[in-house]
């Protein structure tokens, strides 16, 4: 649609029958990828309105504003975010014609229930591809991405970062988005020091990411407006480290795409979106959990990796786990006799499907005498995961997406009857809240398998890219 130049005062009035005549745009989302994709293909586009984002996934993100000052001068009082459970309502109301789908970690079979729920009200169904949404960095990006949710792939980033800060690399760290606070105060974020996390007030789930890259002295970007965040971020570093989250892909264009699949969850290879897309676009597979999996599923999800991206290489990776601070139970061996509590990553167990993860694996390593469901003590607020979540049994899930519920998880485990805590999530719970009992932390890391090191790979793309630099910096000598 053209608009045409008039004069002064009717150009305000051709204006606004624009805007009121635009396409009308509805995106479906988590607080996550819904607002990139805004931000590069709709906020300054005059051509469509985005008349409100939906929400799920991630409780208390519906009911607010995408703020005017992210929105742009198209929204001058921002856009609503509402239940996705209202999406009927919002097409009707607003004659929608199109919805755009973008959040991850899902079934390819509920994508296409969406899909059917948008394309009865008449609308369009669309999901953005790579090339719409993917930022050019000016400085190299290597991107960690999976097919699920608790592949992994924090583990990996941070054995990356590691492997580049020995070559004497500068490393940014640019994290999947979560911002699930003040979206104004979150729009760029750039985390040095502990300190920066509690001044940012950051949920459980930030801190299990963000905690254990700045103990290792990496600085973590992430955010809402992800062109400013890159921006930052390549100011501040020889190489960009993209750490995804869910199954997404990445935001950032890699020049080296690793994609972790998950033995312990054979045949989840195919199964979900966007993760399906992400293992055709790897460069290299990584089998990860090979220490834990059988080689009947590990021989399973190589093969189906092999058959969906034949041009990839694979490549197997470990997660050894370690039951650390023993000692402060009496028994620094194990936890014979002991009744456990087992505390799990969050969106593992959640969305991502796990029943289970390291920390129940590092209790019964152990020989926990007895893991205690925590079921039946559960705050209201921690019962409703349960609730939502039914596969989650005998573990409690590490909640904490805003104050109460961070309160709530408190509750659960102090009202629930054990003698010691395994905690598997990546940060210190008893810096964030007070518990009654003795918490031992499940540490997991990546390891390099010995017949396919992942490390000389890594090596190879570094020497490539030094070669390509000096290619290129010869090239303009030359015509100097």
């Amino acid at each position: 649609m053209q608009i045409k130049s008039v004069a002064n005062s009717s150009s305000r009035v051709s204006f606004m029958q624009t805007q009121s005549s635009r396409p009308k745009v509805v995106i479906m989302g988590a607080a996550r990828r819904d607002f990139h994709n805004f931000n590069l293909v709709y906020r300054d586009n005059p051509q469509q309105e985005v008349v409100a984002f939906t929400a799920a996934q991630i409780s208390g993100i519906a009911g607010r504003r995408y703020p005017p000052s992210l929105a742009g001068p198209l929204y001058p009082t921002g856009i609503p975010i509402v239940e996705e459970s209202e999406l009927e309502q919002l097409c009707d109301a607003h004659n929608v014609d199109e919805v755009v789908f973008a959040y991850s970690d899902i079934p390819h079979a509920q994508v296409m229930h969406l899909a059917s729920r948008a394309l009865a009200t008449g609308a369009n169904f669309v999901l953005l591809g790579p090339r719409q949404t993917m930022l050019k960095a000016k400085v190299p990006v290597i991107a960690v991405s999976a097919v699920r949710t608790g592949c992994g792939k924090s583990q990996t980033t941070r054995w990356i970062a590691k492997q580049l800060r020995q070559k004497g690399l500068k490393v940014a760290v640019i994290r999947h988005p979560m911002p699930y606070g003040d979206l104004e105060k979150q729009a760029v974020q750039q985390f040095v020091t502990l300190a920066d996390l509690q001044a940012a007030q950051c949920t459980v789930e930030e801190r299990e990411e963000y905690e254990p890259h700045i103990a290792m002295g990496n600085a973590v970007f992430a955010g809402v407006d992800y062109a400013r965040i890159v921006e930052l971020a390549e100011k501040a570093a020889d190489i960009i480290v993209w750490d995804g989250g869910n199954n997404d892909f990445p935001f950032l264009r890699p020049d080296l795409h690793l994609v972790l699949v998950d033995p312990l969850r054979a045949g989840h290879e195919t199964s979900h979106h966007p993760g399906e897309a992400v293992l055709r676009m790897a460069d290299i597979v990584v089998v990860a959990k090979v220490d834990a999996a059988s080689a009947t599923d590990i021989q399973q999800v190589e093969a189906m990796a092999k058959k969906v991206n034949p041009k990839a290489k694979t490549v197997r990776a470990k997660s050894p786990i370690q039951l650390e601070n023993l000692e402060a139970i009496g028994n620094p061996l194990n936890l014979a006799g002991l009744d456990v509590l087992v505390i799990e990553d969050g969106p593992t167990t959640t969305h991502g499907g796990m029943a289970y993860g390291a920390g129940c694996v590092a209790a019964t390593k152990a020989h926990a005498g007895h893991l205690v469901d925590p079921r039946p003590y559960a705050a209201p607020q921690i019962a409703e995961v349960y609730a939502q979540y039914p596969h989650i049994e005998s573990v409690l899930p590490a909640m904490g997406y805003s104050t109460g519920q961070l309160a709530a998880l408190q509750h659960t485990i102090n009202a629930t009857p054990a003698d010691v805590v395994v905690s598997a999530t990546p940060i210190d719970l008893t810096a964030l809240i007070e518990v009654n009992k003795p918490i031992l932390r499940a540490r997991y890391e990546f390891a390099e398998d010995t017949t396919t090191p992942l490390s000389d790979d890594l090596h190879s793309f570094l020497a490539n890219l030094s070669l390509a630099t000096r290619t290129q910096a010869q090239a303009c000598n030359f015509w100097i």
